[in-house]
């Protein structure tokens, strides 16, 4: 199993049907579905690019070995995963919500 993170806003999980694998719009527009390997550089990164966001979000963790398209790691520290195609449901292995602090910060899960 090579777990990693997937952040999404609430609506947009909630919005696709149970059977649909998973896509995100930066497939549409960059190729990629991203990825955080770890939960507390998941938090940076939510933080980095949401924390002014005041949508709900929820973070997927995946298995990297089920996602059923081509995935690799381009980055040069190795923790950003790419996705590049949809992702097979049965590689989401959890559902959580995305904790935030009143301030809006996301907070650490795990």
């Amino acid at each position: 199993m090579r777990l990693t993170y997937h952040l999404t806003p609430v609506e947009w999980w909630e919005a696709i049907p149970p059977d649909a694998p998973l896509t995100a719009p930066s497939l549409a527009a960059e190729g990629f579905i991203h990825c955080t390997d770890g939960a507390a550089a998941m938090v940076e990164t939510a933080n980095r690019h949401y924390r002014d966001d005041p949508r709900r979000f929820v973070i997927l963790t995946l298995d990297l070995e089920r996602v059923g398209s081509p995935w690799r790691v381009d980055d040069p520290g190795g923790i950003y995963p790419h996705v590049h195609g949809p992702i097979d449901r049965v590689a989401i292995v959890d559902v959580r919500p995305a904790s935030r602090a009143p301030d809006g910060a996301f907070v650490a899960f795990d």
